[in-house]
């Protein structure tokens, strides 16, 4: 059982680890705490946007949208490896998944295939949207893959986890592709290596 970090141990922890960070607004107080629990948190969670522009992709990860309200996330990714800081607590993120996965990150095991949406995922998961189109033709760049592993780093450093705390949206819900375009295979390495 881990409490979510303060926000101001998890910007120190995101620097500490070299993350290039921009705090948006009041992030720090930006949340969807009134909808439910945050906490406690079990892992990082990677997500792609659909968006293409820095500028509007902070804009609507930070926002949301009519149907559902932001923080979409608690950081945003863009092109050039920097990790925009747009809410911390709750956020709508991970939606519901498959417990089963959940119960595999929390023990650190392989995970087993989502075939179920009946966790609350928000609750339970910090979550990053990375600035990429998702068609599998947007190039990712090594500016965002250095950052994902950083801020996965980071935040596995400070509660003791390993790489395996870290999974993709498509890990978690069926249905779900992102983060499309690399493997969380390939990103738990970089993590692993990094922790070392």
């Amino acid at each position: 059982m881990a409490p979510p970090m303060s926000a101001g141990r998890f910007l120190d922890a995101l620097r500490d680890e070299g993350v290039t960070v921009v705090e948006v607004g009041d992030w720090e107080h930006h949340n969807r705490n009134h909808k439910g629990p945050w906490g406690p948190v079990h892992g990082v969670m990677i997500h792609h946007t659909v968006t293409k522009g820095s500028e509007r992709t902070v804009e609507i990860c930070r926002d949301g949208y009519a149907s559902l309200p932001g923080p979409l996330c608690h950081g945003v990714i863009t092109k050039d490896g920097r990790v925009h800081l747009v809410g911390y607590g709750r956020a709508n993120h991970a939606g519901l998944g498959d417990d089963d996965v959940l119960r595999a990150v929390i023990a650190e095991k392989r995970l087993p295939p989502d075939n179920e949406a009946n966790t609350d995922g928000n609750r339970h998961f910090y979550g990053f949207e990375c600035e990429n189109l998702g068609d599998g033709e947007d190039p990712w760049t090594e500016e965002q893959f250095d950052a994902i592993e950083r801020i996965s780093a980071a935040i596995c450093r400070h509660h003791g986890w390993t790489e395996r705390s870290v999974i993709g949206h498509l890990e978690w819900q069926p249905g779900k592709v992102d983060p499309r375009g690399f493997t969380m295979d390939a990103m738990r390495s970089r993590v692993e290596e990094r922790l070392k």
